[in-house]
């Protein structure tokens, strides 16, 4: 309180000051019987060295920033892909320093150079077209080299990943990240959102999941069966708002039913292996050093970002549809934690868009391994699979039998 107190006298009492100073200046002015629209010449080449003297001291801060501080503070690149970006926005920045350094010191001479002077009339120069035409076509071909640069790096970004790149998907909801492996074929497995299940959040297709699914949807605590018996009790009456809902819901799981049915008769047995062998990661996302990596990208409710910072990589995660993006990593943890020099530090998947309350802890560490122990977590990750670890032992539906059973139960 103390502390405030004071901060706040001396504020007033720098306001007081300031405005006595004003004040002794117009009696002073007055004393000279000079208005105050004059200015002497003495004034004129004071504030002309004034602000030579600024631009000077502005450079110099500018250089001894940069020493003392780094040349971008983005850090050492982490990954192929960007050290390219690093080398476009490096030249972007020379760029953008040399005309700062430039306008600047030709603004602030010039206003030193040609302070006014007793009896030299201001020269009135209003056109030249070769000047015209240098501040024109000079920024635009500097410009043409800008963006032609960043058409290519844009094309190499986005365009196909190698043969041989392994593929991993980035699964994001409010507030975490879930990372899927493709496992041993390096195909990732089908999805479709209608598979959604408790043991199933990243709705992997397989015959088990469908089947799963099904049976959910006609015999699980919220199905079809319980809705309709809820419905048709006589001992029970329910509001006709209670009513609606129960019948709205019963009314979007037999549609989904229908297309769940539909889906199991189109789906094909040979495509469950691409997903039994897919590895889920929830905690931290492993990486090898120096191998292509594709990653694709949903989300569950809203729009992310996934940002890799050190890998100046980031693309927007969408509902709906697949992003992808890719980038080939350099440097293992421990030897970033040596550039960087700092025994704590770790990769990390961000999300850089503003995605709710909790957004601030939407985060993942990421650690990259050589490849001999790369090679070795992935062994022991064997055991860990889509089908070992997270979808439970569940008999086949009979083929004729779950027809039977949906027939009956929509015709209700």
């Amino acid at each position: 309180m103390e502390n405030k107190l004071i901060i706040l006298l001396v504020i007033i009492l720098g306001a007081i000051a300031i405005a006595q100073l004003v004040r002794v200046y117009e009696l002073s002015s007055k004393m000279r019987k000079t208005g105050e629209h004059e200015v002497s010449s003495r004034d004129n080449n004071l504030n002309a060295k004034l602000l030579l003297g600024f631009v000077i001291s502005l450079f110099a801060s500018f250089v001894y920033l940069m020493v003392e501080y780094g040349w971008t503070g983005r850090g050492v690149a982490a990954s192929t892909q960007g050290q390219e970006i690093d080398w476009l926005l490096n030249l972007n920045l020379v760029i953008v320093i040399a005309v700062f350094f430039l306008t600047n010191f030709l603004l602030f001479f010039f206003a030193y150079k040609y302070v006014k002077r007793p009896g030299v009339p201001a020269f009135y120069y209003p056109h030249n077209n070769k000047l015209e035409m240098l501040w024109t076509v000079v920024p635009a071909c500097v410009l043409a080299v800008i963006i032609i640069l960043g058409l290519k790096s844009w094309n190499n970004l986005t365009g196909e990943s190698p043969e041989d790149a392994i593929r991993v998907e980035l699964f994001s909801k409010q507030f975490d990240w879930t990372a899927r492996y493709a496992g041993k074929d390096n195909i990732l497995g089908k999805y479709d959102y209608k598979l959604t299940t408790d043991n199933n959040e990243l709705a992997l297709m397989t015959t088990n999941t469908i089947d799963s699914s099904i049976r959910l949807m006609i015999e699980g605590p919220n199905g079809i069966k319980n809705i309709q018996k809820v419905l048709n009790k006589r001992d029970t009456v329910l509001s006709d708002s209670v009513t609606g809902v129960l019948k709205t819901d019963l009314s979007r799981k037999e549609r989904l039913l229908r297309l769940l049915v539909q889906m199991k008769n189109n789906h094909s047995k040979g495509v469950d292996n691409y997903a039994w062998d897919d590895i889920i990661q929830k905690d931290t996302l492993v990486l090898c050093k120096g191998k292509d990596y594709e990653f694709n990208f949903r989300s569950k409710d809203v729009i992310h970002s996934a940002y890799f910072m050190h890998f100046r990589a980031q693309i927007n995660t969408v509902p709906g549809m697949t992003t992808r993006t890719k980038f080939k990593p350099i440097y293992t943890t421990e030897e970033m934690r040596e550039k960087m020099n700092d025994s704590k530090f770790n990769y990390i998947l961000m999300c850089n868009k503003i995605c709710g309350g909790a957004h601030y802890k939407m985060k993942m560490i990421v650690v990259v391994k050589n490849e001999v122990d790369y090679k070795s977590w992935m062994a022991s990750k064997a055991k860990e699979t889509f089908k070992d670890k997270y979808f439970p032992a569940v008999a086949p539906m009979a083929a004729a039998a779950p027809m039977a059973d949906t027939t009956k139960t929509i015709s209700k």
